[in-house]
């Protein structure tokens, strides 16, 4: 028998992370002594406290049944009072608030749920991954919004063309963003929430790192007049609390579109692991200190790093979020030289930037998922290597 893959799979380029994965395993069995620093895949354990309340609710009554429809009401409790404590937004837990299994899942999905065939999405790039692939299985289009320095990694709306906006379903946004770790002002926001009702665009704000800065707390679209009549933002405990592997999310925002993530999800899915939530629930309650244990360590990681590549005189500046540190790389390199430079010669793996979209060309990104130690033995290889 021939398997053949479909068309939509065809479309998509080779998943950037299994491809660093692979080349790390490789070497790996070779016996190289490889530092990873290329996926964003925090080291820290899970808090204790949260662990122990999940070793708790394996015990609930009926917690090995299907999930409710709509998950948890805990959990949605949780998540109104989360969002009304850290951004003064109210949230109706019924309505405007639906759990997810990781962030990824939503954003990836949400087109099926909005875009029909040849109807456009506006997709930042660099960016992550998902935003394209989802809109492809989904039979839209991508049409790509370059960040570019020089703009601090912010899209421009002008320059997108009257028929491509007219036929967009949907929008991602992703601040604190990923790979470049820049921050939007409200200015922007209100921009972006001007262009989408203009243009009756659905604002899909991808969160995943909304706690991971270093100064001021990042501004949520929801809290914006006429925000949350275009806007939707997708948030997971991956980043927040080092529970990548649990799988634990929401969609929170516009009623209409939470409600059609449900519609979308029943047909999918069962939900996830009512357990879980029911964690993921205490977490949100309980671990705000937790929260700033670790965002004071990665800015303390952030730091050590970037002093430590100091002697390279390359344009590194310290970004004011998530885990990341994005860098131009040495003259007489691409993203993928220098990236493959470092892995075959200094057995240190970071990420080339172009594998995030075109305009990710001529920066790699570095991600701080490693202890202080690790990274200062890749800055002192990487800095013997450029000499």
């Amino acid at each position: 028998m021939q398997i053949e893959k479909s068309g939509r799979l065809k479309q998509l380029p080779p998943y950037l992370f299994a491809e660093i994965d692979k080349k790390k395993k490789q070497l790996i069995a070779e016996g190289k002594d490889v530092l990873n620093l290329g996926v964003g895949d925090p080291d820290s354990p899970t808090p204790s406290f949260i662990v122990e309340e999940m070793k708790k609710n394996l015990h609930l009554q009926d917690v090995q049944k299907y999930p409710f429809d709509n998950g948890s009401p805990n959990f949605r409790a949780a998540i109104a009072r989360w969002h009304k404590r850290n951004t003064g937004v109210t949230l109706d837990p019924n309505t405007e608030i639906y759990p997810l299994i990781g962030s990824k899942e939503g954003i990836a999905h949400i087109p099926l749920a909005l875009v029909n065939p040849g109807d456009y999405t506006l997709v930042p790039e660099p960016g992550y991954p998902p935003y394209r692939s989802g809109t492809i299985f989904a039979g839209g289009i991508p049409y790509f919004m370059p960040l570019k320095s020089e703009n601090g990694f912010l899209p421009d709306f002008s320059k997108i063309p009257s028929e491509v906006a007219k036929k967009t379903k949907l929008m991602y946004l992703n601040y604190p963003n990923n790979p470049t770790g820049a921050l939007a002002d409200e200015s922007f926001y209100r921009i972006a929430i001007d262009f989408c009702a203009e243009h009756n665009i659905v604002l899909c704000q991808d969160a995943a790192y909304s706690e991971m800065y270093f100064g001021n707390r990042p501004v949520s679209v929801l809290q914006l007049g006429g925000g949350r009549d275009v806007a939707v933002e997708f948030h997971s405990l991956s980043k927040t609390f080092s529970m990548c592997g649990w799988r634990m999310g929401w969609i929170a925002g516009n009623a209409a579109v939470v409600k059609l993530m449900g519609e979308l999800k029943t047909n999918l899915d069962s939900g996830q692991f009512m357990a879980i939530q029911e964690t993921a629930a205490y977490a949100l309650d309980n671990g705000d200190e937790e929260v700033k244990k670790l965002r004071a360590m990665y800015e303390r990681r952030r730091n050590v790093f970037i002093n430590a590549l100091k002697k390279l005189n390359l344009d590194i500046q310290p970004q004011p979020a998530t885990f990341y540190v994005w860098f131009r790389v040495p003259q007489g390199f691409t993203s993928v030289t220098f990236a493959n430079a470092l892995l075959e010669k200094a057995n240190v793996v970071v990420t080339p930037g172009n594998g995030f979209g075109p305009s990710g060309e001529g920066f790699v990104r570095i991600s701080l998922t490693s202890d202080e130690t690790i990274l200062l033995k890749a800055a002192e290889r990487i800095l013997k290597f450029k000499d």
